[in-house]
């Protein structure tokens, strides 16, 4: 970009119910990976901010928790982090899984944003996956509840329609200065990264067997003198049971998640990478105040 340009830079706030592909959907937009995924819901606990370049555009991609009905502390610090992060955006932008349609999650989200006086997307999702005469049913029925500025009919896995919602997007960017280096694709921390990556491989390695009934800490970070880097984590599980679960026989299950970690975060980062786990038993890590800090969540009464 020559200084000459004018610069564009505005806030996209991405929100859903979960499973909706909003986080699959800000790393195509971006580019490259910046937000874990996974097959099961409520994979995203944290607001992360995802930067996309378009041309003269810098497009800041809130991906925000799936919104449902909280059932326990955790949830409702992920609910209130997914609103808070709609805050001061320049539009919302509403993501609908079109395989699974329209239930009361969907249709709870949208009475919360009909109101609100910034320019909405409509964005249906996996329409590769979908019912095909029930899309535009499924637009029209959140359109007449809320006034979407613009709807958009996409597939962020297979990259169908994609380069026409970006070019969307940077054009209704407002005009202002860049607020991130060209080459940089997210606010996240290599740190808080890391443990995002390993958190996302309990998710996939472990499938049903442990849920939701775990988190990650980085205990330590440290760049070595050779330009490696090394890391220690702490996986916090409930039970005993859960960590027997996490170790594997002969702890064959531990090892595999952090080599499966350990190539990815070395691939992100470009340099070599040395993980180490530990899996503690915590009772009741769900209501530790200090936690909800680290992994940057607000405490929610």
């Amino acid at each position: 970009m020559t200084e000459t340009t004018t610069q564009h830079c505005g806030l996209v706030a991405v929100v859903g119910a979960p499973n909706a592909g909003k986080s699959t959907l800000v790393n195509a937009l971006v580019g490259q990976k910046v937000a874990i995924v996974s097959p099961k819901a409520q994979t995203t606990r944290t607001r992360l901010l995802g930067v996309a370049i378009q041309d003269h555009a810098q497009i800041l991609l809130v991906d925000t928790p799936g919104i449902f009905t909280p059932q326990r502390r955790l949830d409702r610090a992920m609910v209130a982090a997914a609103w808070g992060g709609t805050e001061g955006a320049d539009i919302l932008m509403l993501v609908v899984d079109a395989k699974a349609g329209l239930g009361p999650k969907v249709t709870d989200i949208v009475e919360g944003l009909k109101d609100r006086p910034e320019p909405k997307y409509l964005v249906l999702n996996k329409v590769d996956l979908a019912d095909k005469p029930k899309l535009l049913l499924h637009a029209e029925r959140l359109n007449e509840v809320c006034t979407f500025a613009e709807t958009w009919f996409i597939s962020a896995a297979t990259g169908d329609g994609l380069p026409q919602l970006k070019n969307a997007l940077a054009a209704a960017m407002p005009e202002g200065p860049w607020h991130y280096p060209e080459d940089q694709v997210s606010d996240a921390s290599e740190r808080a990264l890391a443990a995002e990556v390993t958190r996302e491989q309990l998710y996939l390695q472990l499938h049903e067997e442990l849920p939701y009934a775990s988190a990650v800490e980085t205990e330590s970070y440290k760049d070595r003198p050779d330009g490696s880097v090394e890391i220690h984590q702490q996986i916090l599980v409930e039970r005993p049971t859960q960590r027997a679960i996490v170790l594997g026989k002969g702890g064959s299950r531990i090892r595999t998640i952090g080599e499966s970690a350990r190539t990815e975060l070395a691939a992100l980062m470009d340099k070599p990478v040395h993980l180490y786990l530990h899996v503690k038993v915590k009772p009741g890590w769900d209501e530790d105040r200090e936690l909800y800090r680290d992994i940057g969540l607000d405490w929610v009464e």
